[in-house]
């Protein structure tokens, strides 16, 4: 772990992040945490789903890890175990993290804007980025976190009293408690509620597939576009994430992107230019593409916040690639967040951080040219 030296400007640029954060994270929730102690209670409530056995151990078929464990032995992603000779899931009915969110903050801007989603999260990712924000939650287990007790029907009844339109799996990793996340989408489906999927695409086809029969969007993080900085950032490879895209796109799951742009490592406007030509080349024109300003923290807190103008070089290297919805985040007072339409060029939503200012659009078309604009919008 490095040390923790930040001179003035970064601290400050850090704190204006999270705290714009942290004004949308402090509604109510009737969630009751406690101390537990994990075996007591019960942790071993789910058998993982997607698992097999072999000569090695049993493997997790969940995400491209696929890690094969002996009886005690833990995931990479921190939160599946061998237990009697069968693979459990930890993370079931166990949030660490339980908020009411706006939507726009996933970040989603296409799909119900102005409404709100019930965002949980438990402990645990299947990644190890350098740059992760929330690298307290992400990079422990649900033993060692401090728990909410919402089981999935809970979690259903929460969110209609707090008059939320969307579930959100978010914050950690929702493809590690993939069981949670499945039978809880499940359960939504069927009060009428909407499941949201804010992911680092980092799953295996199958279980994927199964995922999107329950999941109405989803923003997944592409986080670099090569494979040998996907490894060294991340932990991870790119080619996963990039089917990824594709299998939500062809499973009909309203889909936004997210690409951190971070100095030294994702800042390289030709990367750029490839990740938005590969976007552009394959059918994601209509996706929108939300290009967000990185701040130091967790392991990379010597470098500098990303420089407003290479965001904005990035913004117009994506549109001259042909993607049509393209917004700059993370940068209060110089975000590139409206909505304009592709026909018109009128400002059709405009946006003052998370909240909607105004929105003219009706029934999914411009109200000035009547062109469609993609997305999911009541």
């Amino acid at each position: 772990m490095q040390n923790k030296k930040y001179d003035i400007s970064k601290r400050d640029f850090l704190k204006k992040s999270l705290a714009l954060s942290a004004a949308f994270m402090c509604f109510p929730c009737r969630a009751v945490f406690a101390e537990t102690d994990s075996e007591e209670q019960g942790i071993y409530k789910r058998i993982a789903m997607f698992q097999e056995e072999t000569a090695r151990g049993i493997m997790c078929r969940i995400c491209p890890n696929e890690c094969v464990l002996k009886e005690g032995e833990l995931s990479k992603c921190n939160n599946r175990k061998v237990h009697n000779s069968k693979l459990y899931t930890l993370a079931f009915g166990n949030p660490c993290s339980v908020n009411v969110d706006p939507v726009e903050k996933k970040p989603l801007y296409h799909f119900l804007p102005g409404s709100r989603a019930f965002s949980i999260a438990t402990a645990g990712c299947n990644l190890v980025c350098l740059n992760c924000q929330n690298w307290t939650i992400s990079q422990t287990s649900p033993d060692k976190t401090r728990n909410a007790d919402l089981m999935p029907e809970k979690v259903v009844e929460e969110c209609l009293k707090a008059n939320c339109a969307s579930i959100a799996y978010t914050y950690s990793e929702p493809v590690t408690f993939y069981e949670y996340v499945f039978e809880t989408a499940t359960l939504a489906r069927k009060a009428g509620i909407k499941n949201i999927i804010k992911s680092n695409g980092y799953i295996n086809p199958e279980p994927l597939r199964k995922l999107c029969s329950v999941a109405d969007a989803a923003n997944i993080d592409l986080k670099a576009f090569s494979e040998s900085t996907y490894l060294k950032l991340t932990g991870g490879k790119l080619q996963p994430v990039l089917d990824t895209l594709k299998i939500y796109k062809e499973m009909g799951v309203w889909l936004e992107i997210t690409n951190l742009v971070i100095p030294t490592w994702t800042d390289n406007l030709d990367d750029i230019r490839k990740m938005c030509r590969w976007l552009s080349d394959n059918g994601f024109q209509n996706t929108p593409l939300h290009l967000s300003r990185f701040y130091p923290l967790h392991k990379l807190e010597q470098l500098p916040p990303t420089p407003v103008e290479v965001l904005n070089k990035a913004y117009a290297i994506a549109a001259e690639e042909g993607l049509k919805y393209v917004y700059t985040g993370n940068a209060p007072g110089n975000e590139m967040a409206d909505t304009k339409c592709p026909s018109c060029n009128s400002t059709i939503v405009v946006r003052q951080g998370f909240r909607i200012a105004s929105n003219n659009i009706t029934g999914g078309k411009c109200n000035k040219c009547g062109n469609k604009i993609d997305g999911v919008w009541n």
